[in-house]
């Protein structure tokens, strides 16, 4: 694998992945911004795990047209889909023949990647990290840190599907050639409903399953309606059991995903429009209503908005105001 790219705010994926592809001997260059930049490039990235703590010195650059590319590269996006439209602009002006890995939540990176690049692989992201300290990623699974099965997009699996799988193999974590990972991709889509869920009313909040359910089973309705093919919950648990095995890092639990992460670290974005949002656009075209999805959308859109924390709403209210019993 040539250079390993990434455009990522937050880079608790990017982090975790492009860090672990150098120690295992791959050329990793990362793209990132702000703080976090500034911090790579000062004192290099730390990635901490259950198992130990490193700080690995790599290329980090602030934009893609100063990464220097190169024939045999290519692009890996782990930033939040808000950010992803820009991104690929700037990546096309810099690279347009790079082939692109969408290694995001959501199913719409694909589509946004295809309008612009003729090779799209996408990539099934199980790994539980979290980032909210600039330089610093903590990956939270061991010994495997998390699943990462790529295929071309819409479908199939080619010669790159399966080097990227082999090349992430050989970093440590368990990855799959996938001809079919779009119907992954689309359960994940169901499991990140509960994204805006967990961050509005916080992990441990009471009725928080009840309020997930409720979000996930209007989007199970959606995509049935839609006609769009979902890995089974038994298939998605067959690949999940046994492979991610979240740990303490340092003494501390992992405080939330990746909405939830954003919110602490007070963005003024969430990807949740791009999340619910999609559950919310197809009932909209398929007539099934989406009142949970609506409301915890809108809700972590006016959270993020005013720099409020997570953790703050009540799941039973939340449910309340849907109509549904209290």
């Amino acid at each position: 694998m040539g250079h390993e790219v990434r455009g990522d705010r937050g880079g608790r994926i990017g982090g975790t992945i492009g860090g672990r592809l150098a120690e295992a001997g791959r050329e990793v260059v990362l793209v990132a911004r702000g703080a976090h930049l500034a911090a790579l490039q000062e004192s290099g990235l730390r990635l901490d795990d259950p198992e130990r703590s490193r700080t690995l010195r790599l290329p980090a650059v602030g934009d893609v047209g100063d990464v220097g590319w190169r024939a045999d590269d290519i692009a890996l996006l782990c930033t939040k889909t808000q950010d992803t439209e820009a991104l690929l602009d700037a990546l096309h002006a810099a690279a347009p023949d790079v082939p692109v890995v969408c290694a995001q939540n959501g199913v719409a990176n694909e589509r946004f990647a295809a309008a612009r690049f003729a090779e799209v692989q996408a990539m099934c992201v199980m790994l539980p990290a979290e980032h909210l300290t600039p330089g610093r990623v903590v990956a939270y699974s061991a010994p495997v840190p998390g699943g990462l099965d790529v295929g071309r997009y819409p479908h199939g699996v080619d010669e790159l599907s399966g080097q990227i799988a082999a090349d992430l193999t050989a970093a440590g974590f368990s990855a799959l050639a996938d001809p079919a990972v779009m119907r992954a991709k689309y359960r994940k889509l169901l499991l990140n409903l509960a994204n805006a869920a967990e961050a509005a009313c916080g992990p441990a909040s009471p009725r928080l399953a009840e309020l997930t359910a409720a979000a996930r089973e209007e989007g199970e309705r959606c995509l049935a309606a839609a006609g769009i093919a979902v890995l089974s919950v038994e298939q998605e648990r067959a690949r999940r059991d046994g492979l991610i095995t979240e740990r303490p890092v340092a003494g501390e639990s992992r405080g939330g995903g990746s909405t939830w992460q954003s919110l602490r670290r007070a963005t003024g974005s969430v990807e949740a429009a791009h999340l619910n949002g999609e559950i919310i656009e197809l009932g909209r075209r398929h007539g099934v209503p989406t009142p949970v999805n609506s409301l915890l959308l809108a809700t972590v859109i006016r959270m993020a908005e005013g720099a409020e924390q997570p953790g703050s709403r009540d799941a039973g209210q939340l449910l309340a105001s849907t109509g549904r019993s209290i």
